[in-house]
């Protein structure tokens, strides 16, 4: 069964709210990554974005709390509105597939589903709704991000 877990972004304090939710809920960061450690030679990442966060993983539970800080060329986050995202772990790529081809028909996809540069199979779509969702499928970690 496919785990739902949701994801927020900041506009450059991820890391600070992270710090206060893990003091709220206690555990570990599964995983910390900043812009700065994506980038290769040809595609830099920007100097203002580098040690802002690109991922960031507070397990709850069985459940994850996700985030990131928005890149200054995505532009800022209107924080009096919604900003996150469903993110599903799938459990295997068919899996993921058939999430992702069905809840984004009729949508925006945002980044095609496909291998990602840390490791995973990950694609992000806006449904016909205007939900924002986020599919990953992380054979390491089956159906966990």
């Amino acid at each position: 069964m496919a785990l739902i877990n949701p994801h927020i972004n900041f506009n450059g304090n991820a890391e600070e709210a992270f710090t206060f939710y893990k003091s709220v809920f206690g555990g570990d960061f599964a995983l910390i990554m900043r812009y700065k450690d994506l980038s290769i030679p040809g595609n830099p990442v920007a100097e203002a974005d580098a040690h802002k966060i690109m991922h960031i993983a507070l397990p709850i539970g069985k459940n994850v709390l996700m985030g990131n800080d928005v890149p200054e060329f995505m532009g800022r986050v209107n924080e009096s509105e919604n900003r996150s995202k469903i993110v599903i772990g799938a459990d295997s790529k068919a899996e993921a597939d058939q999430l992702f081809n069905g809840l984004s028909a009729g949508g925006t996809i945002e980044m095609p589903i496909g291998n990602s540069p840390w490791g995973s199979y990950f694609g992000m779509f806006r449904d016909k709704y205007g939900i924002e969702w986020m599919l990953d499928f992380d054979p390491k970690h089956m159906g966990q991000i």
